[in-house]
């Protein structure tokens, strides 16, 4: 699903989109920094023990969901409607990811990292646990965005705390921009969500005018919470974290930003 290279570009580089056909996010400055942290030995044996089966693999291809989340027991009437599907991009350690998907049984989450150390913790945590509803691509998440992500595919996408690149000289490093935004708002239902956390006010700022200049998105705040200026309660589903609420005792603030597919 490459651009022609024949076909004219804009001024950042970026081949015109055709019309009904979704066209990759050409991106060479990446939003992450991709560290060698040591995995420990039960992060080693999740891997072993648990990726042939929570591990799903980068293709340059859609994604078959139903193959990839089989039904769970309690769904396997050939009547059951099907479970609704999120992204999340970038889940760390997976503490927060996990709580989710127990809290969320019915939904599956399709999560991407790009630092083994987090895949491991978090396979981890779904052995401890008995999660069933979490799928891992150990991936950089536009390209899993670009390729494996069908349009209109899903239902939901979280985004928590990604890095804020505070320099200013840095910002262009940071993972939420129009060019990205646009493709994951193709990639929702209509009606689905995205939602994002951050604890960094001028990120926060960036967020909300980015989402706002979408024109596939509306806020879902704005007639619910007017007294928050376009900003979120905490759903009920994002669990504080340590982080967080460490932040919170110093005095730190957070804001969710939750925009859904028009």
């Amino acid at each position: 699903m490459q651009p022609s290279d024949t076909a004219p570009s804009d001024a950042c580089g970026h081949a015109p989109a055709q019309e009904g056909v979704a066209t990759p996010f050409r991106r060479t400055i990446k939003s992450f920094v991709k560290r060698a942290g040591r995995i420990g030995p039960g992060q080693e044996r999740a891997i072993a023990d648990l990726g042939p089966r929570f591990l799903v693999p980068y293709q340059a291809s859609a994604l078959d969901f139903a193959a990839v989340f089989p039904p769970l027991v309690d769904d396997a009437e050939p009547t059951a409607a099907p479970r609704p599907r999120v992204l999340e991009i970038g889940f760390g350690m997976g503490e927060a990811t996990a709580r989710i998907a127990l809290t969320l049984p019915g939904t599956d989450f399709l999560c991407c990292e790009v630092h083994e150390p987090g895949v491991g913790a978090l396979l981890k945590r779904i052995g401890e646990h008995q999660i069933a509803n979490i799928r891992i691509c150990n991936h950089d998440a536009v390209e899993v965005i670009d390729h494996m992500v069908p349009l209109a595919s899903l239902d939901g996408v979280h985004i928590f705390f990604p890095d804020p690149w505070h320099k200013t000289k840095h910002n262009k490093r940071r993972l939420i921009q129009s060019p990205l935004v646009a493709k994951l708002a193709q990639r929702l239902k209509p009606g689905a969500y995205l939602h994002v956390a951050t604890d960094w006010q001028p990120y926060a700022e960036q967020i909300m005018q980015v989402f706002s200049d979408e024109p596939l998105l509306r806020n879902r705040a704005l007639a619910s919470h007017p007294e928050l200026a376009g900003y979120a309660p905490k759903p009920t589903y994002r669990p504080l974290t340590k982080f967080e609420s460490r932040g919170i005792r110093l005095g730190h603030g957070v804001w969710d930003v939750v925009f859904e597919r028009r």
